[in-house]
């Protein structure tokens, strides 16, 4: 018997790692674009055994979910994949309606805003949108994931949530800050955690970006919940003590334009 329960947790291991790889796939095409990527691009940016990403791939061609460009040799999202993404577009109709306020705050501000969205112990940013004086080394793009607490918006959403959350998510994505943000400690984001609650709004100090400052807010849905982020990004310069209150004052109107948004009745 403890043979045979051996034999289907190491097949289920097996199996989840497979998931793990094919939507690693996936991911990746998700984030190129529409123009996709050749078979040796994919295998050098996943760093996986070029006979997997191969069998994954050509799995994913055959349920619909990759279509091969023949011509191009590439591979990008099928319309397996689009169906799936409207399926779940309503979760996503946040954006959509901050969308206007998204794109005035960058006019008004003249920096980078940025709309994140909160998905498990992540935030994934899901607009990016630019006024007169963007960060030319700001990395950020929509489909990028970073840590519950990693960035002013992802700390403000983190900041939204209980002591026990807060306790549970840092312990969970610690690893993961070590390895990629190491000036995002514990001590830090819980600095910061308290100083948003204090304030209503996160200032990040180059944590992520040493040159790079951001102010940041949650925004809620019409039951008060935490679910994403809006944030504005700017050289340190740029973001002093008294502009970055004057950002955080203006972020937490428009985080309350976009709640009410949401708890508007649907037009027509």
């Amino acid at each position: 018997m403890a043979n045979d329960a051996s034999s289907r947790t190491d097949t289920e291991t097996a199996g989840a790692q497979t998931l793990r790889r094919g939507l690693a796939v996936l991911r990746l095409l998700t984030r190129v674009g529409p123009g996709g990527l050749r078979m040796g691009e994919i295998v050098r940016s996943l760093g996986m055994p070029k006979a997997t990403v191969v069998r994954l791939t050509r799995t994913l061609v055959d349920e619909g979910f990759v279509l091969h460009d023949r011509g191009s040799a590439a591979y990008r999202l099928g319309p397996e994949a689009f169906a799936a993404g409207l399926a779940a577009e309503p979760s996503y109709a946040l954006q959509r309606l901050a969308a206007p306020t998204l794109r005035a705050l960058a006019v008004e501000s003249g920096d980078t805003v940025f709309f994140m969205v909160l998905h498990g112990i992540e935030t994934i940013c899901l607009s990016r949108d630019e006024g007169d004086f963007p960060i030319r080394n700001q990395l950020v793009k929509p489909g990028d994931r970073y840590p519950l607490g990693v960035g002013a918006g992802a700390c403000a959403t983190l900041a939204a949530l209980s002591d026990d959350d807060v306790q549970g998510i840092l312990a969970r994505n610690a690893p993961m800050r070590a390895a990629h943000y190491p000036r995002c400690t514990d001590a830090a984001i819980r600095e910061l955690v308290g100083e948003t609650r204090a304030q209503g709004y996160c200032v990040n100090p180059g944590l992520v970006l040493e040159s790079a400052w951001a102010v940041g807010v949650p925004v809620y849905d019409a039951n008060g919940r935490p679910v994403g982020s809006i944030s504005i990004a700017a050289i340190e310069q740029r973001l002093g003590p008294a502009r970055a209150a004057q950002i955080g004052n203006r972020l937490m109107q428009a985080s309350q334009a976009v709640t009410a948004l949401l708890g508007a009745p649907p037009a027509g």
